[in-house]
């Protein structure tokens, strides 16, 4: 029903401490049963501005949210008419966001405004509990003798819930009636801003954006196992927003919508809490999210016949055969959510969005001297005022028309300050600075956002993250990134003839050469590789050796075996009880290559040779390991170079030929065998040669394409 889930674990105190702690603005957002991310906010003012981005973001990409607030949306049947004179919970809204004040340090008048709720009804209360007893009179300070007749002390949904708080209870823990009166006007705003659509006041049916009313109570056995189980040393708010956005989000469509049941008549006028009814549900789904496996995003696995090529294919021409894995593949790597210390080289699941512009504020690029500019022509004089603005270190007071300011390099522009002239065109006397104009407004001043604006995708998903990726989300306020889990690739020889290298070698044995070259191919291209060692000419064996396989890997890579003789088993084996297509390739070096699925799991059968074995990989395997590790489909980067070479090529069969790049000339290895092992060490990439005919001499136009072009 909803693409992301948002929870929010609201607060009613002043401004907490830099460092994360509890009792906080804790926000928890899930997708699909993903955990995206868990913020920490400070102020309820900084949770509204990270809101606001937040939805923009959401409503800009076209998802469908869910916003889940844990306080009351409404008090019992009868409060709003005797408050406001409607029988609407909005006008309650409206009435409280009209009178709450709030500042940057959380500071606010919530008992001010509930002495003026109190003063609307007849008797004490019905709001009680404040920090002193000799403080707000119009509250009691303690429940007794508040009699609940014109309006219940609980709203159906609570009884329902079992919840055993009051939204009138506004001190001593919980302190729900505090967390609504300082909740309500910062929904007030952003539903009017984002036209959100609340639950159960209002229909939801083809909203992007549904407000509602949540409970963590009602995952509470979940909680406690995670914080037994691991998560002891996190903070309760912050466990319980990602337990319950998980499972919210984790949830499907049938099983959501049961939660959006509001079995009361008054729930049109009291709220009702999203799931009250169902917690055994939500419990059990959230107890699923503590376990590795289920706190990550598995992706469908690949049909059986994502190899198949159309009906009646013969010969495959390179550029089809490409086309054809790109179009059937997809990712199969679970999504996880990672530190950016544990990012690095990993493939994004998601677009990273800029939660804060850098730079943050206008500042100056040069240690020097501030002002209002622009500067006129010819000699200025301009006194200074008291003290400087630097790094770090916010001047506070405006800076006067005609005045200066020192300020060094990234300071924040004081207020009055838009131009900046550098210290060395400057001669100061400490009290005042001069200088020879003329000097443009704005000159060695970097604007706000002009790096990245909050709200920007600042990084695309599919892409491998980079160590200056890094740099960009952490200055962009970016702690965490949703990326796929490794590709895990398994690499399998086949034949009789292979032994390991320092065993004693019988005659028509030969050392395997193809397994340690593709597992140390398979790690420099960020996979991670798995030896699944070598197997006998055996099929049953052979099975065995598939069957462990799909267990452990993503992906299997076999060599040897891959065509149609007495002995290439592994086609054979596939055919026989797999999925395969046996793809004729019209490709030297590496025509046959065989496809195919074994439980599930995608197999590549490389030919025998080393040769042919390391071309089909790159060319082949890797962008389509690539895909299926999430990454968006690489075309290796070529270069047209003049060749150092002569060749005369027949049309029918696109070339590959081992090369390196010397004096600026490309030369290729002096036999073509692809038996030649020694060829591939030797060279530094290869050079393509296309299907049709050509006729090279020296000082032709040739495309290059660099190892390093193919990750390696």
């Amino acid at each position: 029903m909803f693409d992301t889930v948002l929870i929010a674990d609201w607060s009613a105190a002043t401004r907490k401490p830099v460092k994360e702690s509890k009792d906080a603005v804790w926000l928890g957002v899930a997708r699909a049963g993903l955990a995206v991310e868990q913020v920490y906010c400070r102020t309820r003012l900084e949770a509204e501005a990270w809101l606001e981005t937040f939805f923009a973001s959401e409503r800009s990409a076209g998802r469908k949210v869910l916003a889940g607030f844990d306080f009351p949306f409404g008090y019992p049947q009868g409060f709003a008419r005797q408050l406001t004179g409607q029988d609407d919970p909005f006008a309650v809204w409206q009435w409280v966001s009209q009178r709450i004040t709030d500042d940057e340090k959380g500071q606010n008048n919530r008992f001010a405004v509930a002495s003026e709720i109190n003063r609307a009804f007849p008797g004490a209360g019905p709001l009680w509990g404040k920090p002193s007893e000799d403080s707000w009179p119009e509250i009691p300070y303690r429940k007794s003798g508040i009699i609940y007749d014109l309006v219940a002390e609980r709203r159906k949904t609570d009884l329902a819930a079992k919840a055993a708080s009051s939204c009138f209870q506004l001190f001593f823990n919980p302190t729900v009636g505090s967390q609504l009166l300082m909740g309500l006007p910062t929904l007030e705003r952003l539903r009017k801003r984002h036209q959100a659509a609340v639950w159960p006041f209002q229909d939801i049916d083809g909203a992007q954006l549904v407000f509602a009313e949540v409970w963590p109570g009602l995952i509470e056995g979940a909680v406690k196992h995670a914080l037994a189980n691991g998560a002891a040393e996190e903070i309760r708010d912050k466990v319980q927003v990602r337990l319950l956005s998980q499972a919210l989000s984790g949830l499907d469509e049938r099983a959501f919508s049961t939660l959006f049941d509001a079995p009361s008549s008054e729930a049109k006028e009291e709220a009702w809490i999203l799931g009250a009814g169902c917690g055994q549900l939500l419990d059990r789904q959230a107890r699923l999210a503590t376990t590795e496996a289920d706190m990550t995003l598995a992706p469908p696995p690949l049909r059986n016949d994502c190899f198949a090529l159309p009906a009646g294919v013969d010969w495959t021409p390179v550029d089809d055969a490409l086309a054809h894995l790109r179009d059937r593949l997809h990712p199969v790597t679970a999504v996880e959510t990672l530190p950016l210390s544990l990012a690095l080289g990993r493939v994004l699941a998601e677009d990273v969005v800029a939660r804060r512009s850098n730079p943050p504020q206008p500042n100056t690029a040069v240690d020097g001297y501030g002002f209002a500019g622009p500067a006129a022509d010819g000699a200025q004089v301009l006194p200074l005022v008291a003290g400087r603005a630097a790094a770090g270190q916010t001047y506070d007071h405006p800076v006067p028309a005609g005045y200066a300011i020192r300020i060094l390099t990234g300071a924040a522009l004081p207020e009055g300050v838009d131009t900046v002239i550098l210290e060395e065109d400057v001669t100061c006397d400490g009290a005042k600075i001069a200088f020879n104009g003329p000097l443009k407004q704005g000159a060695n001043t970097r604007k706000a956002g002009e790096d990245a604006a909050e709200g920007d995708v600042i990084l695309s998903k599919g892409r491998v993250v980079t160590p200056a990726d890094l740099a960009l989300a952490s200055a962009t306020g970016v702690s965490h990134l949703a990326v796929r889990k490794p590709l895990r690739v398994g690499v399998l020889s086949t034949g009789d003839e292979l032994v390991e290298p320092g065993e004693p070698a019988a005659a028509g044995q030969i050392f395997d050469a193809n397994r340690p070259m593709l597992l140390a191919l398979l790690a420099t291209m960020g996979f991670e590789p798995i030896d699944l060692g070598k197997a006998e000419d055996d099929r049953a064996v052979l099975r065995g050796h598939l069957d462990a396989a799909a267990e452990r890997v993503d992906v299997i890579l076999t060599s040897g075996g891959a065509s149609a003789g007495d002995e290439d088993h592994m086609s054979a084996i596939l055919r026989e009880h797999g999925a395969m297509e046996q793809w004729r390739i019209a490709l030297k070096p590496g025509r046959p290559l065989a496809l195919g699925m074994w439980q599930g799991t995608p197999v590549f059968g490389l030919p025998g040779n080393p040769v042919a074995a390391m071309v089909c990989t790159l060319i082949f395997a890797r962008p389509a390991m690539g895909l299926m590790a999430g990454a968006d489909w690489q075309v290796p980067q070529g270069f047209e170079l003049p060749a150092a070479f002569s060749k005369r090529k027949k049309p029918g069969r696109r070339e590959y030929l081992r090369a390196r790049l010397r004096n600026g000339q490309v030369e290729v290895f002096k036999s073509e065998g692809s038996g030649r092992v020694s060829s591939l060490s030797w060279a530094e990439g290869l050079v393509e040669l296309p299907d049709g005919a050509v006729d090279i001499t020296p000082g032709t136009p040739v495309r290059f394409i660099p190892y390093a072009s193919f990750g390696m």
